[in-house]
């Protein structure tokens, strides 16, 4: 069952007006950590998806909790990269309907190991004015917000508008032409700022932690592949969607 939130939450302070009740299920514990807000397009490019897989995973990798909606596309990617005992979703309903229902494995996921949230009851359903609301919650979580692809009438540009309201940074993927245009056109108005270079970007939150300094250390040495299967799973899958290792005679190679 969902629980109400009881105590303050400093981050919400930069809402126009701080929510009336706050559900939660999961791990509270989340909002003292360093928190990134994720989001954009429900139809994603696989460049998109890649990068944002490779953004949502990494920041996690330092220990940095994401925050996202919960909708299809860049929001479940974004959930999912980042592990769900180190994410927040927030959701325009009540915490007992899982919405979308395709995300339902994902949102259950989150509701075990991580934290979802809602300013709504049980049994509220999700409105349009429910979702910008819920938008504007998941831009106040975070210290900037990465809007890795947007079309020129997607919703994630009320999210931008949040973001610069509160006097947030607000980052994008650069595109191509034609590609992503909500963002291109924030992108040459000087509103928002690309990635040009991703190791940089991601440094500039903190190192990589100490665990995840052992496996690298482990890759290195080249172990068998059912054995790292054994010992990282999850992370092995990982590396392989990213392209960062390969297997070659029943062994990992680094990349």
């Amino acid at each position: 069952m969902p629980q109400q939130i009881n105590f303050h939450i400093k981050e919400l302070d930069s809402m126009k007006k701080y929510p009336d009740e706050l559900f939660y299920k999961g791990n509270p514990s989340l909002l003292n950590k360093r928190k990134i807000s994720i989001i954009g397009t429900r139809r994603p490019s696989s460049y998109t998806k890649k990068f944002t897989h490779m953004i949502s995973s990494q920041l996690s990798k330092r220990n940095i909790v994401i925050v996202s909606g919960a909708a299809i596309g860049v929001d479940a990617i974004s959930h999912f990269s980042a592990g769900s005992e180190n994410t927040i979703a927030v959701v325009a309903n009540g915490l007992d309907i899982k919405y979308p229902a395709i995300n339902a494995k994902l949102i259950t996921s989150i509701e075990e190991n991580g934290l979802m949230l809602s300013a709504y009851k049980n049994k509220e359903k999700a409105r349009n004015y429910t979702f910008v609301h819920r938008n504007e919650i998941v831009v106040s979580l975070g210290e900037v917000l990465i809007v890795t692809e947007a079309d020129e009438k997607s919703g994630s540009l009320t999210s931008v508008k949040y973001a610069l309201d509160m006097g947030k940074k607000v980052y994008t993927l650069p595109h191509r032409l034609e590609e992503s245009k909500g963002t291109q056109i924030l992108v040459s108005e000087g509103f928002i700022e690309p990635i040009y270079n991703l190791d940089k970007f991601l440094n500039s939150f903190g190192e990589i932690s100490k665990n995840d300094n052992e496996l690298t250390t482990y890759i290195n040495s080249f172990p068998p592949y059912e054995e790292a299967l054994k010992k990282y799973q999850d992370k092995i899958f990982e590396l392989e969607l990213e392209g960062q290792i390969k297997i070659e005679n029943g062994y990992i190679k680094p990349i």
